[in-house]
C-alpha cells in the first residue's frame, strides 16, 4: 500500500491542536517550509500534520502570550452525520472528547547562531522543528542535520510527546549531518527556493500553488504593526480613475507597485554544472555532484558538493579539475560557502532575509489548489537549471519525496476513506488525509492532462485515430471528451462526450458526500486545456488486465441491452439512495427479463482485485430534466409550455441538480404535512362536536383537488402542522381515528403525488426516459407515476425556484457581481445555467435588477464564447496558437475592422510547412497540420455564430449584430468582459491599457498572449464537523447568545485548521465572522487582525479581483477605521471600489454601499466636496436599485444633507433633509424617533439658513458695519461617523437593560422548554449577561451571517 507509513504516521497524531489562529504554537512560518519541503520530504501526509500546529513566529521573534496557553481542549459532542452509524457509535459520539495537548518550551542551540527557546505542543512532530529551522532567519540556510537531546538522535516521525526526557526546558542541539547524493541535491533546491522567495513567478507561472496577494502593498506595510501613538497624516486624495462618473478603467492598478515585489538580486548564475555526474573515480573520492555559479561580481566558479559540505574546485568550462581550489571555502551549508566567496551575495541575500521574513505568513504558505491570474507583467526569464531539471526529470510522473515509485493514487483514496471515523480526533485525522491526498491528485491530474495535450505522453494504444486515444501517467487514467466508438450517438455525440464528465463529476461529488462505508467512487478530475476537455481518473486494480466485459458484474456497458445486478450493489446503493431520492426500480434486457437497478443503467458496478465494490460513469445519477428533451407523446404543464419548453438541447444528457431535489422534496413534505393537519384539524373537531355525518367520496375529491391548489397551504404555519400530525397519530384515542387518519394520509399522498399510497415517498428513477430502455409495470409503482414526479421536478426549477431566485434578489440577499457569483447563486437554488437565457428574460421586466440583467447577457454572450473558443482552439496549431488567440479576442473585443492575421504569422512556418506534410503523421496527432482556418475569422463571422450558440444553447435571442451594440444595450464595459472571458477559458495576458476604441490600430497582439492555463473541475471535500460547529454558531447568535456562538464559531475555525492546513475558502469565510463578530462585542483591535487574515487568505484562494475580496477589503476598511487607522481605511475601500469597478463596473448595488462608505470617511476628515460626490452617487444608485421610498434611500438623503449643511450650502441641505423627513414620516410614522430627529434637523437648516439670508440681505443692502458670521460646522466626532457607518453597513447595536435581558432570558425558555438544551443554553447566557449586552437585531444578524 503506497500510503503505508503516511496514514500509519499521522494515525498515531492527536489532531485537535489550537488553530493557526489563536494558539502561540501554530504554524504560520512554518507552512511554509512545510509545504515547500513536500517536494523533498518522504513522508507526504505526515508532513502536512504540521500544518496546523507548527510553530508563530514574526520577524524571527516569537509570540510568547501566557494568556493562550495550550490546554486541554475539550470539545462539544458533534453527531455525526454518516449514514452507517450503529447505536453504540451514536452513545460514543454523545462523550465529550478531552484531548490532551500540552504547551511547553525548548531551547534550541545551532553551530554559529545564538541559541533561543520556541514553544511546540506534545502532539507536534520532531519533524516539524525541522521545518521550523528551515524557515527561520538565522537557521534557513541549513538543511542536512539531526536533532539530538542528551547525545540521542531524535527520530524524525516521532511525536514530542513520545520523546523520553524531553520536558519544559529541555535543550535541543542541532547537529549538522554529512551529506549524500539526495540530501545534497535537496540543499541546492533549498537555497534555489530561498534566493526566489520573494520572486512572484511561481504566481504567474500557476506552479508550486503559489499566488498574489496585494493587501500589504495596498496599506503599505502591515495594518497590526503601525504604531497607535503616532496620528496618521491623512492622505484622502482618491485616484482619478475611481471617480464616479469616470468612463477609464485601467488595468495596471489591479497589480500595484510589482517591480518592487521581487527581492534583491543574490547571484547571477546557480546552476547544476555540464561536469555532473562525478566520473567513476571521482565518486570514490566523495564527489556527490558540481555546480556552476557566476556571481553579481561577475567571478565564475565551480563547485563540488561532498559529504562535508560544499567547496570551490578547479574546473573551468573548459578543462575539468575536480580538486579543491585554494582556498577551497568548505563549508557545510552552501550559502556559507557562497557569503565568503561573494561579498555582494552576503549583503544582499541578508537584505532577502530580512524581506522575507517581514512578510505575512499568509502571503507565503501554498494554497491547496492551484490559481492561476488572468494578467501578468512581462517576466524575465532567467537561467534556473534547477527548474530546468524538474521539467524534464517529471516525465515519468516519479513524485520526488517518494524514491523510486509512483504514487498509487486509487490505493491512497480509497484507504483514506476506509480510515475509522466514530469519534471527533478519528474524524478530524480521516478528512485531513481525504483532503490532503485529493488536493495531491487534483494537482498530479492536471500536470497529466497538460502533458497529455502538449504531446508529452505517449498514448496505450498509439495506433488508433488520435480522439480515440488514452493515456496513463503516474498511475492515473486521461482520456479525451469525444465520441469514440459512437458511444454517444444516440445521446447528441461530441456535444454529449464532452458533458459526460462533468456529470460524471457531479455524480461522485454526490456519491462522495453520502460517504457510505463500503461502496467506493474513483478520483476525478476534469480538466479543460487548450480547447480539449480531458478527464483524469484513478485506476481500478485489475481494470487494464481484463475486458470491460468481464470487468462489470452490475449495470450495461451497452446502454440497456445487457444489463446485469449484484446483490452487494444493490444493497449500498439502496443505502445511497435512500439519501439521494433515487428510486430502485426494474429495467428489461435484451431476454425480456426484469433486473433489479438501483441507480441509472450507465452506472457501472465493478469489484477490483483489491476486493473492493467501486461505481463508475454516473453521468445519469440525478432524474433527466425533461423540459430540455423532445418526447414524443408526453405533455408538459401549462406554465411551462407557456415559456416555450420543451426545448430541443445539443445533447440528450440534461439532468436536474441535487439542490433541486432536495428543495423539491421539502416543497412536497411541507405540503404533505400542511394538508395532513389540516385534514387532522377538521377532523378532532368533528369528532368534538360528535358528527356522525361521514364525508362523502365527492368532497374527498375536491378536497385533492384544493390541495394540489394550495387553499389548504396558508391556513397552517409548518411548524404548527408538524404538531398537530404527530399529537394526533401519538394520542390516546389511536383506534378511533385511526381508520380516518389513514384516509388523510391517503388523501395526502395522492395530492403531493406520493409514489406509496399510504405513506409520503418521493423518489426519482433516473432511466425513466433514457432511450432504448424498457421498463416493466407490474413491479412497483407505475410508470406513469415516476414519470409525473420527473415532469414536476422540471416544473418546480421553473415555477417556484426562478421566481424565488429572482425575489432573493429583488430584497438584496443576493447581489452576485460577475457570472461567476451568479452561476454559483443559480446553482445553490438547483438551477442549472442552461436556463439563464429564461432568467435573462424574466429580469428584463423587473427595472430594479437591471443590474443583474447585464451580468446574466454578458455572462449568456462570454459562455457562448467560450464554447466557440474551445473549438477553435482545436483547429490551431501549436506554432499559431498566440496569433490565433489575439486574432478571436479582436475579432470578440475590438470595434475597428480586424486585419487577417496570417500575413503576419513567421517565416518559419512556409519553410517547414512542405516538410512537415510528410511528417503529420507521426507528430502531436491531436493538432491539424497546416489548417489556417482560424485566420478567417471576422468579427461578424464570430457574432454570428455567437447568436446561433445563444439560441441553440439558451433559447435567447440578442437583438445585436456587434459587441459595441451589445456594450451599449447593457452597459457593459469591456475590460469585465476580457476578465471573465480570460477566468473562464484560462487565458493569461499581459498586464497593460487595452485600448478598445482605437479606430487603426487593434487591441490585442501576439505577444500580448502570456499563456494558456488550465481549468481544473473537481470535488471538495469536507470538514464536516466544521461545518456542524459553526452553523450551530450562526444559530445561536440569530438567538443573541453572541459569546457562546463566538466560542462555537472559534472552534470551528479549530477543526477546518486541522482539516485543511492553513488555506482554503471556507477558512476565509470564518475568519470574515469571527472578525465581524468580535467588532459586534467591541473589540475592534481583535476584528482587524482576524479580517486582515481574510483579506489575505481571500486574495491567495478566491483571487486578487474576485468578488469575496471586494467584500474583504470593505470589511477591513471599517476596521481600519474603528481602530482610527483613517488613511488606511480609505485606501482599503478605494482598492474595494477599483475592483468592483474593473468586475460589474458602476451599476451595482455593491457601489452603492462603497461609496457610502467612502464619503463618511471623507466628510470625517472634512474633505466635503470629494465626499458629496461619492454620496451623491451613492444616493442615484440607492433610489435606482431599492426604490425612491426606501430608508436606506433616507439615509443617504440626509447624509447628502449633512454633507451640504458643512459646506454651507443649507438651501440644497434642507431640500435633502425634507425627501428624509418624507420617507420616514410614509414608512414609520410621525411618532417614530427616526422621524422625530429628521424633524429637529430640518429645524436647525432651516435656522441656520434663514440667519445666513439676513446676513446676505445686509451686505446687499450696503450695511457696511455687518460682518460676515462664521458659519456653525461641527465637524463630526469620529464616533458619531462610526455609528453612522454601522448603520449602513447593516450592524445594529441596541443597549438592553438587565431586566430585559431577564424577560427575554424567560420568553427563551418558556419557548424552549419542550427541548433538552434549552437549560443548558440559558445558563451559559446567563453567566455571560451583564448589564448591558450588545445584542444584535435581526439585521446585525444577517449582515454577520452574511
Amino acid at each position: 500500500m503506497a500510503l503505508g507509513t503516511d496514514v500509519g504516521e499521522t494515525a498515531s497524531q492527536t489532531v485537535v491542536e489550537e488553530s493557526s489562529e489563536n494558539s502561540p504554537s501554530t504554524a504560520s512560518n512554518t507552512c511554509n517550509a512545510i509545504l515547500k519541503l513536500e517536494k523533498k520530504a518522504e513522508h507526504d501526509s505526515t508532513l502536512q500534520n504540521g500544518v496546523a500546529n507548527g510553530h508563530t513566529e514574526t520577524n524571527g521573534h516569537l509570540e510568547e502570550d501566557a494568556s493562550k496557553e495550550q490546554k486541554a481542549v475539550p470539545l462539544v459532542p458533534v453527531t455525526d452525520k454518516c449514514g452507517d452509524d450503529t447505536s453504540e457509535d451514536k452513545k460514543e459520539e454523545q462523550e465529550v472528547v478531552f484531548i490532551q495537548d500540552l504547551g511547553f518550551t525548548v531551547k534550541i542551540v545551532s553551530p554559529g547562531a545564538e541559541p533561543f527557546d520556541i514553544q511546540v505542543s506534545s502532539m507536534e512532530l520532531v519533524q516539524e522543528i525541522h521545518q521550523l529551522l528551515m524557515d527561520r532567519e538565522d537557521s534557513c540556510h541549513r538543511t542536512c542535520f539531526s536533532l539530538q537531546l542528551e547525545g540521542n538522535t531524535l527520530d524524525n516521525f516521532a511525536e514530542l510527546k513520545n520523546v523520553e526526557g524531553l520536558k519544559d526546558g529541555s535543550v535541543i542541539k542541532v547537529v549538522e549531518e554529512p551529506y549524500t547524493m539526495r540530501e545534497a541535491r535537496i540543499h541546492v533546491r533549498h537555497v534555489r527556493d530561498l534566493l526566489k522567495s520573494l520572486d512572484p513567478a511561481d504566481a504567474y507561472n500557476g506552479v508550486e500553488c503559489s499566488s498574489l496577494s496585494f493587501l500589504n502593498v495596498v496599506t503599505q506595510g502591515d495594518i497590526l504593526e503601525k504604531k497607535k501613538s503616532r496620528p496618521e497624516s491623512v492622505d484622502c486624495t482618491p485616484p482619478d480613475y475611481i471617480m464616479p462618473g469616470m468612463k477609464d478603467r485601467p488595468l495596471m492598478p489591479l497589480q500595484p507597485q510589482i517591480k518592487e515585489l521581487k527581492g534583491p538580486q543574490c547571484i547571477k548564475v546557480l546552476t547544476t554544472s555540464g561536469w555532473n555526474p562525478p566520473p567513476g573515480y571521482r565518486k570514490l573520492h566523495g564527489d556527490l555532484m558540481y555546480l556552476y555559479v557566476v556571481t553579481l561580481e561577475d567571478k565564475h566558479y565551480h563547485i563540488s558538493a561532498c559529504a562535508r559540505g560544499f567547496y570551490v574546485n578547479q574546473s573551468s568550462e573548459e578543462s575539468f579539475n575536480p580538486k579543491s581550489a585554494t582556498p577551497s571555502h568548505l563549508c557545510h551549508s552552501l550559502i556559507e560557502m557562497l557569503s565568503q566567496i561573494s561579498p555582494a551575495f552576503k549583503r544582499n541575500f541578508a537584505t532577502l532575509q530580512k524581506k522575507r521574513t517581514q512578510r505575512h505568513p499568509f502571503e507565503r504558505v501554498a494554497t491547496p489548489y492551484q490559481l492561476y491570474a488572468w494578467t501578468a507583467p512581462t517576466m524575465d526569464h532567467t537561467i534556473d537549471a534547477i527548474r530546468a531539471e524538474d521539467t524534464f526529470s517529471s516525465k515519468l510522473g516519479y513524485e520526488e519525496h517518494i524514491p523510486g515509485q509512483t504514487r498509487d493514487w486509487n490505493e491512497e483514496l480509497q484507504t483514506t476513506r476506509e480510515l475509522p471515523r466514530k469519534n471527533l480526533p478519528e474524524r478530524l485525522l480521516r478528512e485531513r488525509a481525504i483532503f490532503k491526498v485529493h488536493s495531491d491528485f487534483v494537482t498530479a491530474a492536471t500536470r497529466g492532462a497538460m502533458a497529455v495535450i502538449d504531446g508529452n505522453v505517449m498514448a496505450i494504444n498509439p495506433g488508433e485515430e488520435a480522439k480515440m486515444q488514452m493515456f496513463i501517467w503516474n498511475n492515473i487514467f486521461f482520456s479525451l471528451g469525444f465520441d469514440v466508438r459512437d458511444h454517444y450517438k444516440e445521446l447528441g455525440g461530441d456535444a454529449a462526450a464532452f458533458v459526460a464528465p462533468r456529470n460524471d463529476l457531479q455524480g461522485v461529488r454526490v456519491y462522495s458526500a453520502v460517504d457510505l462505508h463500503g461502496l467506493y467512487t474513483l478520483g476525478t478530475v476534469v480538466i479543460d486545456y487548450r480547447g480539449y476537455r480531458v478527464t483524469a481518473q484513478s485506476i481500478i486494480p485489475g481494470i487494464l488486465e481484463r475486458e470491460q466485459e468481464q470487468s462489470v458484474v452490475y449495470g450495461s456497458i451497452d446502454f440497456g441491452k445487457t444489463v446485469l445486478t449484484h446483490n452487494k450493489y444493490l444493497e449500498l446503493l439502496n443505502k445511497a439512495g435512500q439519501q439521494l431520492k433515487i428510486l430502485p426500480h426494474n429495467v428489461l434486457n435484451d431476454k425480456d427479463e426484469p433486473i433489479e437497478l438501483c441507480s441509472s443503467v450507465e452506472c457501472k458496478g465493478i469489484i477490483g482485485n483489491d476486493g473492493r465494490h467501486y461505481i463508475l460513469d454516473l453521468l445519469r445519477t440525478f432524474p433527466p430534466d425533461v423540459n430540455f428533451l423532445k418526447l414524443d407523446g408526453e405533455e408538459l404543464g401549462k406554465e411551462v409550455s407557456v415559456l416555450g419548453f420543451p426545448i430541443e438541447h445539443k445533447h440528450k444528457l440534461c439532468c436536474l441538480r441535487q439542490e433541486l431535489i432536495d428543495s423539491f422534496v421539502d416543497s412536497r413534505y411541507m405540503m404533505f404535512i400542511k394538508y395532513a393537519a389540516f385534514h387532522l384539524q377538521q377532523l378532532t373537531l368533528r369528532k368534538k362536536e360528535q358528527e356522525t355525518h361521514k364525508t362523502q367520496d365527492s368532497e374527498k375529491d375536491k378536497q385533492v383537488e384544493k390541495a394540489k391548489d394550495g387553499v389548504e397551504e396558508n391556513q397552517i404555519e409548518a411548524d404548527e402542522a408538524k404538531k398537530i400530525v404527530e399529537s394526533i397519530t401519538d394520542g390516546n384515542n389511536k383506534l378511533e381515528l385511526e381508520e380516518s387518519t389513514k384516509d388523510i394520509v391517503k388523501t395526502a399522498a395522492l395530492a403531493v403525488g406520493s409514489l406509496k399510497e399510504t405513506e409520503f415517498d418521493i423518489r426519482f428513477n433516473p432511466d425513466v426516459y433514457s432511450p432504448g430502455i424498457r421498463h416493466t409495470d407490474n413491479v412497483g409503482p407505475t410508470i406513469s407515476k415516476q414519470r409525473q414526479l420527473v415532469k414536476d421536478a422540471a416544473e418546480f426549477l421553473v415555477t417556484v425556484q426562478i421566481p424565488t431566485f429572482i425575489r432573493d434578489c429583488l430584497d438584496h440577499s443576493s447581489a452576485p457581481m460577475d457570472g461567476c457569483t451568479l452561476s454559483e447563486a443559480l446553482h445553490n437554488r438547483g438551477i442549472n445555467i442552461r436556463y439563464l437565457g429564461k432568467v435573462c428574460i424574466l429580469m428584463s421586466k423587473v427595472k430594479q435588477l437591471e443590474y443583474l440583467h447585464s451580468i446574466a447577457a454578458a455572462e449568456l454572450v462570454l459562455r457562448s464564447a467560450k464554447h466557440i473558443f474551445t473549438v477553435y482552439l482545436q483547429t490551431t496549431e501549436l506554432l499559431n496558437l498566440s496569433v490565433a488567440i489575439a486574432h478571436f479576442l479582436n475579432c470578440l473585443l475590438y470595434s475597428g475592422a480586424v486585419p487577417n492575421p496570417v500575413q503576419g504569422v513567421d517565416e518559419v512556418q512556409s519553410k517547414t510547412s512542405k516538410r512537415r506534410n510528410k511528417r503529420k503523421g507521426r507528430n502531436n496527432p491531436l493538432l491539424n497540420g497546416d489548417n489556417n482556418e482560424w485566420a478567417t475569422l471576422t468579427p461578424k463571422t464570430l457574432f454570428a455564430q455567437i447568436k446561433h450558440e445563444l439560441k441553440s444553447y439558451y433559447d435567447y435571442d440578442l437583438g445585436c449584430d456587434a459587441i459595441d451594440t451589445v456594450c451599449e444595450q447593457f452597459a457593459l464595459q469591456k475590460i469585465s468582459l476580457l476578465r471573465s472571458f480570460c477566468t473562464k477559458t484560462g487565458l493569461q495576458i499581459l498586464l497593460r491599457e487595452y485600448n478598445f476604441e482605437s479606430k487603426n490600430k487593434v487591441s490585442f497582439f501576439e505577444d500580448d498572449i502570456l499563456n494558456i492555463f488550465p481549468v481544473v473541475k473537481h470535488i471538495n471535500p469536507r470538514a464536516s464537523d466544521a461545518y456542524n460547529f459553526y452553523t450551530t454558531g450562526q444559530q445561536k447568535i440569530q438567538q443573541g447568545y453572541l459569546k457562546d456562538g463566538y466560542d462555537l464559531i472559534s472552534e470551528a475555525l479549530n477543526l477546518l485548521n486541522n482539516v485543511y492546513g492553513a488555506m482554503h475558502p471556507e477558512i476565509a469565510q470564518c475568519l470574515r465572522m469571527i472578525a465581524r463578530l468580535n467588532y459586534i462585542m467591541g473589540d475592534h483591535a481583535e476584528a482587524m487582525a482576524y479580517q486582515q487574515k481574510a483579506v489575505l487568505m481571500s486574495e491567495r484562494v478566491n483571487g486578487i479581483d474576485h468578488p469575496y475580496t471586494v467584500t474583504e477589503y470593505a470589511h477591513l476598511a471599517l476596521y481600519c477605521f474603528a481602530n482610527s487607522q483613517v488613511s488606511t481605511a480609505l485606501k482599503l475601500l478605494y482598492r474595494a471600489r477599483y475592483l468592483a469597478l474593473l468586475i460589474c463596473g458602476e451599476n451595482h448595488p455593491e457601489i452603492a454601499l462603497l461609496d457610502s462608505n467612502i464619503s463618511l470617511i471623507l466628510h470625517a476628515v472634512g474633505e466635503y466636496e470629494l465626499s458629496l460626490r461619492f454620496l451623491e452617487k451613492a444616493l442615484a444608485l440607492n433610489i435606482k436599485y431599492y426604490g425612491a421610498k426606501s430608508l436606506k434611500v433616507a439615509v443617504t438623503y440626509h447624509l447628502v444633507a449633512r454633507t451640504q449643511s458643512c459646506m454651507g450650502d443649507f438651501r440644497s441641505a434642507l431640500n435633502n433633509e425634507k425627501e428624509t423627513y418624507a420617507i420616514y414620516k410614509q414608512q414609520l410614522g410621525e411618532t417614530h424617533e427616526k422621524t422625530k430627529e429628521s424633524s429637529d434637523c430640518l429645524r436647525h437648516l432651516t435656522h441656520q439658513a434663514v440667519v445666513l439670508q439676513k446676513k446676505m440681505n445686509e451686505i446687499y443692502t450696503g450695511k457696511a458695519s455687518t460682518s460676515f458670521p462664521p458659519i456653525q460646522i461641527q465637524p463630526p466626532s469620529m464616533g458619531s461617523v462610526l455609528d453612522m457607518l454601522n448603520v449602513i453597513n447593516g450592524i445594529l447595536f441596541v443597549q438592553i437593560s438587565q431586566q430585559d435581558i431577564d424577560n427575554f432570558k424567560a420568553e427563551i425558555e418558556k419557548r424552549q422548554l419542550g427541548e433538552e438544551e434549552a437549560s443548558a443554553d440559558a445558563e451559559s447566557s446567563a453567566e455571560a449577561g451583564d448589564t448591558t449586552v450588545a445584542t444584535t437585531t435581526s439585521a446585525a444578524v444577517t449582515a454577520v451571517i452574511s
